[in-house]
């Protein structure tokens, strides 16, 4: 369900989605956004309004320096960066590569930020990065896949960010006069299904699945059951 958080532009709320076995995940429970830096007053008190219990932020140091949050000094808002600020440039000239080479080397952290879902307060939690795609689109990605939702489900909603954010995208691209440089930027900034498919795909090949790799990450079977039992009714 999209909501209206004015200033971001790629804010939902990901209950009503199917389980498997027949279920559906809770309204109310996860919301995924893009950079809440964005958001005007108005936005600020429709966040306040939804009574969010935590803010989940996956942006590193520099991105919090240029984009600082307006919830960075409030008790509900967890810095929980996806990347080393020591780890070495990715190197990838594909975003399915780069996201598979953040995987790769830090399940730990990705298995810490699943964990701060599970264990939040009562109220919905508010999971970000910058556009709300790749960092985020991972991490909602894994969290569906513990609660029992299908794939081509997962899939589905990873790629409504596309239409979300095809405003900026055009923006991005009129701004930058070089298009010699267009092709990377598309690469990195859009939103392709095919990505998810992707990245899915290398976690079943090298980890046994998104769980298994979560359990590879460090989480325990106490602990997933914790974050399932929160996304299920």
């Amino acid at each position: 369900m999209q909501l209206n958080w004015p200033g971001c532009r790629n804010v939902r709320d990901i209950g009503g989605l199917p389980t498997s076995d027949g279920g559906v995940v809770r309204e109310g429970v996860l919301i995924r956004a893009d950079n809440l830096h964005f958001l005007n007053p108005s936005g600020v008190e429709a966040v306040r309004r939804a009574g969010v219990s935590r803010i989940l932020d996956l942006r590193g140091e520099e991105e919090l320096r240029l984009f600082p949050s307006p919830f960075a000094n409030d008790p509900v808002a967890v810095q929980m960066p996806l990347q080393d600020p020591a780890d070495p440039p990715h190197g990838q000239d594909t975003i399915v590569g780069a996201c598979i080479d953040m995987l790769d080397r830090h399940p730990e952290l990705f298995a810490a930020a699943v964990l701060a879902i599970a264990e939040a307060p009562d109220g919905p939690v508010v999971v970000h990065c910058h556009g709300g795609k790749d960092r985020t689109g991972m991490m909602v990605a894994l969290a569906l896949s513990v609660a029992g939702v299908p794939e081509d489900e997962i899939i589905a909603d990873y790629f409504l960010t596309k239409e979300n954010l095809a405003g900026w995208m055009a923006e991005q691209l009129a701004a930058e006069p070089d298009e010699s440089l267009h092709p990377e930027m598309i690469e990195f900034r859009d939103t392709r299904a095919e990505s998810l498919v992707a990245i899915l795909a290398h976690l079943g090949t090298r980890y046994g699945g998104p769980e298994a790799y979560l359990r590879h990450g460090g989480l325990t079977p106490y602990q997933l059951k914790l974050l399932r039992d929160r996304l299920r009714p």
